[in-house]
């Protein structure tokens, strides 16, 4: 590589890392139960808990493809409309979730589903929740085998596949027994690592750029072709304000308040308002956290035409100026916090995963064991789990090439919107509905949105430059809301199906 970074560096840097990872779980796993494993013992400090889980909210995705989002004409630093939604959603999650969790004393959040509408209903909220995860989880370790492998094993001739099991089984080490306890920690010094990387590496190239003497950081970045933040000309685009804002707001409701991995650290809190406190401090924190990642984003493209660098895809921008263009110093940053970036989130997938399948699918929890056994299962269900991550990452290296930021939240409104819309049947209304239709409902919701989505303008359904069902109507990040709709709506309809059923019982009798 030119810019000097062997590969025997590159070793011994990620040697190093994951080392300081296994000490740390050593440290806070002794004397472990599944109740370390699962809820940290409910002794994590709320502002430790709080910066971990920026590292786990941003990942691997944030750390390559928000900067590479930024070359495109027509997104620029449109993701920031998305960010100010997630504030909104984070809110929700502070003042309407949390105290929820809390009051019903969960393990698992999906808990609330069996407890409001039964047993069909827990089932599917959390088999949503496990396919959800292991599909999020595998999208962005797929990012960064990507780049481990290209970086290290792709001259040896070491396969892919390979390079996936390394990278999965460092992971399961230093989690397999202190669970979310270890978890807390390991993320705490993993977030450092990334943000410390990712400003030092903005310090670096405005350098090398030549720009803080003359116009400063701010100045160039906001007088360049990639600064334009909000979008209001074309509401049929996919990167309107309102389809990125509210788009944005469900998607953290979704992926943060109704997912087990991230409400696994905040359920680790002393209490409630420990917990809100936590949430609504990363929530501001991640407004300016991502406006530095787009930032990054437009000095990395500034640099890349200035010194003419190729890099085969957005996605890959950041790895090939780093690791190939730029000095050592940016390489060992990019290195440091890539690493960091990926594992503080798979990390924490793998955990929560675990815990799910655990508590909702196994009930280890209500089973009359002995510890040592229901240690011995939870362990098991760990290996299995880690082996379901490693063959979906496989999977999807094989079958797709899309952006990695642009995919996820794709894929996230199919299926995070089910979940959404059955919580919140269940929050904002006093309706019951039959238990058994809850799976049929959220598959007949799923169903209808890839449709809509799949032959709509822009969509692999339609022919470039064609109209879509909805003529020239693009989807954006607003794909969640309305399969949430789709859900509540259908759960309503439901709802007044069971009323006649039970009335016309009543007048045979």
């Amino acid at each position: 590589m030119s810019n000097g970074l062997s590969t025997t560096i590159i070793i011994l840097i990620i040697a190093a890392y994951f080392l300081v990872l296994v000490g740390i779980s050593f440290l806070t796993s002794s004397k472990a139960t599944n109740n370390t494993f699962f809820l940290g013992e409910r002794k994590s400090p709320w502002f430790l808990v709080s910066f971990g889980m920026i590292g786990a909210s941003l990942s691997g995705v944030t750390f390559l493809s928000v900067p590479g989002w930024v070359g495109n004409e027509a997104n620029q630093f449109s993701y920031m409309q998305a960010v100010f939604g997630y504030f909104l959603g984070y809110l929700v999650i502070a003042y309407v979730l949390i105290p929820l969790y809390y009051r019903m004393n969960l393990t698992s959040i999906y808990e609330y589903l069996k407890d409001r509408f039964g047993f069909w209903s827990y089932k599917t909220g959390a088999g949503f929740f496990l396919l959800s995860r292991i599909i999020g989880a595998s999208v962005r370790l797929l990012l960064v085998a990507n780049v481990l492998h290209e970086v290290l094993f792709k001259e040896s001739k070491i396969p892919f596949e390979v390079t996936v099991m390394i990278s999965v089984l460092l992971i399961w080490i230093y989690t397999n027994r202190g669970g979310i306890k270890t978890i807390v920690w390991t993320d705490t010094l993993q977030t450092a690592f990334m943000l410390t990387s990712v400003v030092l590496t903005v310090l670096f190239l405005s350098r090398e750029l030549d720009i803080v003497q003359s116009k400063g950081i701010v100045g160039a970045i906001s007088e360049s072709k990639y600064s334009k933040i909000f979008f209001f000309d074309d509401i049929m685009g996919k990167n309107h304000f309102l389809k990125h804002f509210f788009g944005g707001m469900f998607i953290t409701i979704g992926m943060t308040g109704l997912d087990q991995d991230m409400m696994q650290k905040n359920l680790s809190c002393k209490s409630i308002k420990d917990a809100q406190k936590n949430v609504l401090s990363m929530a501001a924190i991640l407004i300016v956290v991502n406006l530095v990642f787009l930032g990054l984003g437009a000095l990395l493209y500034m640099y890349a035409e200035q010194n003419g660098v190729v890099f085969s895809g957005s996605d890959s921008l950041f790895s090939t100026i780093a690791l190939q263009e730029a000095s050592p110093v940016i390489g060992v940053l990019f290195l440091l916090g890539l690493i960091a970036a990926a594992y503080s989130s798979a990390d924490s997938a793998l955990t929560s995963l675990t815990t799910s399948f655990s508590v909702d699918f196994l009930g280890i929890n209500e089973k009359d064991y002995e510890e040592r056994t229901k240690i011995r299962i939870r362990k098991w269900v760990h290996v299995g789990m880690s082996a379901v991550i490693v063959l979906t990452v496989i999977i999807l290296h094989k079958t797709t090439t899309a952006s990695a930021i642009g995919l996820l939240m794709t894929l996230a409104g199919f299926t995070y919107g089910p979940l959404i819309g059955m919580f919140f049947f269940g929050i904002l209304t006093k309706k019951k509905t039959m238990d058994i239709s809850i799976p049929v409902v959220s598959l007949i919701s799923i169903l209808s949105t890839i449709l809509l989505w799949y032959f709509s303008k822009g969509a692999p359904g339609i022919v470039e430059g064609g109209y879509g069902i909805l003529g020239d109507y693009s989807f954006g990040f607003e794909l969640i809301i309305l399969n949430a709709l789709i859900t509540f709506g259908l759960l309503h309809l439901s709802s007044f199906f069971r009323i006649s059923k039970v009335e016309s019982n009543i007048l045979d009798n």
